[in-house]
């Protein structure tokens, strides 16, 4: 019998999680209900109790009633939860995850929900899915529903609420499991719009040669996603052609991946190819967004939503150390390739972005600061010329052979 791990506040949300329970046993699954409250006492019996939550919190209940910070209670609260579901699921005995709650719940819930697998069904109904999603999701395959009316008792419109995300999150757990063979090795490769011509004609390359591609859109999401798959161990080589996350992350923009952008293939000794892809830009949304320092600078409007911004030579120099700087920690095999006529669509010669001080900061910084662990490739090309392409390509090819 397939098990599902309901998680709540039973002391606020009592009601609403028996009226789920009762559905889900219906359908013939097993549940394993997660109190994770702390104000009052649960109207109804769960499998684990508070104080059990408490306790893997490494607290105890007592004591965060008498502190009475709600804040403390549920970073306790939160930490218990999330080892208790990764014990359910190492014992086999998670199938699919499923919550309802506010603030306080959904923080609890959704941080053990995005530290389960990709695959494994995770369901949250929340009051704060319009406004704060992506502190929810994170890089996983979580999804949400949005409550509409506060989770407060079950009543005509919140019982189709949670009745549509009980029977979606059954759908899952019961659909026919998707049993994909591949014995192929797993590239990621990092794309962008400008960038979309380069990775298209290099993964056509790498699959003529039975290598399988994941591409990933590099707008900060993407880039957090590829970095928690490579360190999940999916991915065996990487051929990160757009590493334009880093522009944001040091100028300012709006797609930063974070600090750690471009560490997950060396963490991991994976074979990587790296270029420039995008380095002309730092993204930020329509146009009366962009800060008031940045008014003056060469700002292009992509569409009506992003508006792109040229760095600047002293912008791209530091950019180029932090790749450089972190690339040089590779101890597996890492070729930098330089398109020295281009690094994205619009950065070429007559392109809205075309700028040669810039690119020849960029590339000087990285000619003189890449280690010797690192092999510097320069082509006379742009990045979406098709030679560039199958270098690029090309060279993935020879290092994964290496890597068997």
């Amino acid at each position: 019998m397939k098990t599902v791990v309901l998680i709540g506040t039973l002391d606020t949300k009592g009601v609403e999680y028996e009226f789920a329970r009762n559905r889900f046993q219906k359908a013939g699954l097993k549940t394993i209900l997660i109190d994770a409250g702390i104000i009052g006492r649960s109207p109804i019996q769960s499998d684990v109790t508070n104080e059990q939550v408490a306790l893997a919190g490494s607290s105890d209940l007592q004591t965060l009633k008498n502190k009475n910070d709600r804040g403390f209670a549920v970073s306790v609260m939160t930490k218990g939860v999330n080892q208790i579901v990764q014990d359910l699921y190492k014992k086999g005995e998670l199938d699919a995850i499923f919550a309802l709650g506010g603030s306080g719940g959904s923080t609890i819930s959704s941080f053990a929900m995005r530290n389960l697998p990709i695959g494994v069904p995770k369901v949250l109904v929340s009051t704060l899915v319009s406004s704060n999603a992506a502190s929810f999701v994170g890089e996983s395959d979580m999804a949400l529903f949005a409550s509409v009316v506060d989770i407060a008792g079950v009543n005509s419109l919140s019982a189709k609420v949670i009745a549509n995300a009980v029977d979606a999150t059954i759908g899952m757990v019961n659909g026919e499991k998707v049993d994909i063979k591949n014995n192929k090795k797993l590239v990621a490769a990092s794309m962008f719009g400008v960038t979309t011509q380069c990775v298209t004609d290099a993964r056509k390359i790498l699959e003529e040669n039975d290598l399988e591609v994941i591409t990933f859109h590099m707008t900060g999401t993407g880039g957090k996603s590829m970095e928690n798959l490579i360190r999940q161990g999916f991915i065996n080589a990487v051929l990160d052609v757009t590493t334009t996350e880093i522009c944001d992350e040091i100028v300012g923009g709006t797609l930063s991946a974070g600090a750690d952008r471009l560490t997950a293939a060396v963490e991991m000794k994976i074979p990587q190819v790296v270029s420039v892809g995008a380095l002309d830009m730092v993204n930020f949304g329509s146009k009366n967004t962009v800060p008031e320092k940045f008014k003056n600078r060469n700002l292009y409007v992509h569409n009506e939503n992003v508006t792109l911004m040229r760095t600047t030579p002293e912008e791209c120099e530091k950019i180029a150390l932090d790749i450089a700087t972190k690339l040089n920690k590779a101890t597996a095999p890492v070729t930098l390739f330089l398109p020295l006529k281009g690094v994205s669509a619009i950065a070429t010669k007559g392109g809205v972005f075309f700028d040669q001080a810039a690119d020849d900061a960029l590339f000087s910084t990285l000619r003189k600061n890449v280690g010797n662990n690192v092999e510097l490739v320069e082509l006379d090309c742009a990045i979406n010329d098709n030679d560039f392409s199958k270098a690029i390509a090309n060279k993935l090819i020879q290092l994964v052979k290496v890597g068997k």
